[in-house]
């Protein structure tokens, strides 16, 4: 519909896509609570991904691969840091900056939260068809 046609009589809160993702979201998230261990959050988990896909890295570029803000990936580092799981020492060649690695314990995680990770995403779009599946990731990364 139009912005033109549509009317606020016409407002059906179930075609909404706020509603929509929202509801999707809350979903996932119980999907993803019964599938990871280690008592992670989704922030926790998408930080320890990117952790371990770069090696080490400053906290600042950091939160731009995990597509957080300064404020929030310093307490998400803060919290994997307090579980033994990310590791900080400051950065050689600019001592204001902190490069963040992974623990001996972090990595060994990585294995199974990847394993995890793959089944949240088969479990969460389950009521679809493998076309769908793609078109809807497809349509996901074109909106983010």
């Amino acid at each position: 519909m139009s912005e033109a046609t549509t009317s606020e009589a016409d407002y059906v809160l179930e075609d909404q896509i706020g509603f929509l993702l929202r509801l999707a979201s809350q979903r996932h998230s119980a999907i993803f609570q019964h599938h990871v261990w280690g008592n992670l959050t989704p922030t926790q988990f998408s930080t320890m991904m990117r952790i371990s896909e770069q090696g080490e890295v400053s906290q600042n570029h950091l939160g731009r691969l995990a597509a957080m803000d300064v404020a929030t990936i310093k307490g998400v580092v803060d919290r994997l840091k307090a579980k033994s799981l990310v590791q900080t020492r400051a950065n050689p060649k600019d001592k204001r900056r902190m490069a963040i690695s992974l623990t001996d314990q972090g990595r060994e995680m990585i294995a199974g939260l990847k394993t995890s990770g793959h089944r949240i995403s088969r479990e969460t779009l389950a009521p679809l068809n493998a076309a769908e599946s793609e078109t809807l990731i497809r349509l996901l990364k074109k909106i983010s």
